[in-house]
């Protein structure tokens, strides 16, 4: 995220707040008609605090309390499809919970908004962040936007709302923030009036709800061998494709509005980087901190942060990191049997066409919220160092920082 001037910004209120509490406003800025949804560490917060304004009448929205999370995307699917503009909120367990629903959301083409705060799946049982949750989901039809901080929490939640209304797109979106780190921690919003903000998220023109008598529409019909399923799934992906143009569109109306630049990627002293490391969440402040140190002593650092990652803007990262000698890529979840995290074998797949290619290392760190610190972060530079300078390439293995291995 970058700042920018913009002529329309009105005067914002900067306010302490943990991340839950960031997102909880945002919804009340926002003020869905529906929100479904059930209490899961470290997400509850969210929710908690939203059933209170709706019970303190600040707020307008239907809070539907349900009895699992299953349950709760069942609702929002009910309540999205019937046309109204409805939202939800969930973390690890609650999100597997909603696995068979989840396909079904981005299958009907609900624009549902989710708040995902990530945090480690069991077993064995782990109520700390890390990304294996919504990594888990990556393939389910939901557009996913990452945040790094409590800023971005917010204004991610704000933001998905347009994307996922826009009528090129029409799929359920995602936004996700790291468990504890950013949910309970304390840190600085900037908010924006609120009139401002229902200006940007304008009225809901939902398309062919299922209330609309006078219009019927079948919604979830069985779609067998001889119908169209095929079509649709097809049609879904291209509808992803068109994504990435709408996101970013719809980050540079929120640049007029609110000053703060988004992109489908977050880079940082990169231009004339010959090593990197790509980064998904709260440990891209402390991987800055770590370039800056190198950048002291001569070493061309450099990083990008990870903000959309479905769609995946395979060429934003392929122009990003093509003159990079030696990226690495951290994950903060694994992928069992494949040759690295979900992040690498994204980002190795878009550099595999430069010419000439980079080299593309996997690293893992932070599983079930294990401390990352400086110099782990250092340690893996220290490894992109030696593959560049090496005339061999390195081999394609996993290094996990801050393990245990006595």
């Amino acid at each position: 995220m970058t700042t920018i001037d913009a002529k329309n910004v009105l005067d914002e209120t900067t306010v302490a707040v943990t991340g839950n509490e960031a997102v909880a406003e945002a919804m009340r800025q926002i003020d869905p008609d529906v929100v479904c949804a059930y209490p899961i560490t470290p997400q509850t917060e969210v929710v908690q605090l939203y059933a209170q304004m709706v019970a303190d009448g600040k707020v307008e929205s239907e809070f539907v309390t349900v009895e699992s999370e299953h349950s709760a995307m069942s609702a929002v699917i009910g309540s999205a499809a019937g046309g109204a503009r409805t939202m939800t909120a969930t973390s690890s367990q609650g999100f597997a919970l909603m696995w068979e629903v989840l396909y079904v959301a981005a299958s009907y083409r609900l624009p549902i908004v989710m708040t995902t705060v990530n945090r480690a799946l069991s077993g064995p049982i782990n109520i700390h962040c890390d990304h294996s949750d919504t990594m888990g989901g990556r393939d389910a039809g939901w557009i996913q936007l990452y945040g790094e901080n409590h800023q971005e929490a917010y204004d991610n939640c704000l933001q998905a709302v347009r994307i996922a209304e826009h009528t090129d797109i029409y799929l359920p979106t995602m936004h996700m923030y790291d468990g504890y780190v950013i949910s309970g921690a304390i840190g600085p919003l900037k908010m924006l009036p609120d009139d401002r903000v229902k200006s940007f998220i304008g009225p809901y023109r939902p398309v062919n709800p299922l209330l609309d008598t006078k219009h019927p529409v079948t919604v979830g019909p069985f779609d067998g061998l001889h119908g169209f399923y095929f079509e649709h799934k097809v049609a879904q992906n291209r509808a992803m494709d068109r994504a990435l143009g709408v996101i970013q569109d719809v980050a540079d109306e929120y640049a007029e509005l609110s000053g703060r630049q988004y992109g489908l990627l977050d880079a940082y002293r990169l231009d004339d980087a010959d090593v990197a490391i790509v980064v998904v969440g709260s440990t891209a402040g402390t991987t800055r901190d770590v370039v800056d140190k190198l950048r002291a002593k001569g070493v061309k650092a450099g990083m990008v942060r990870v903000r959309v990652f479905r769609p995946f803007p395979h060429e934003a990262y392929a122009a990003a990191l093509q003159h990079v000698k030696v990226v690495g890529v951290l994950d903060r979840a694994d992928s069992f049997g494949a040759q690295g995290g979900p992040v690498f074998l994204e980002i190795r797949g878009a550099l595999y066409d430069c010419d000439p290619r980079p080299q593309v290392l996997p690293f893992i760190y932070g599983l079930g919220g294990r401390d990352i610190f400086p110099d782990n972060i250092e340690q893996a530079f220290a490894v992109l160092q030696k593959a560049a300078r090496s005339k061999k390439r390195a081999s394609i293995e996993r290094r996990y920082l801050n393990l245990r291995e006595d």
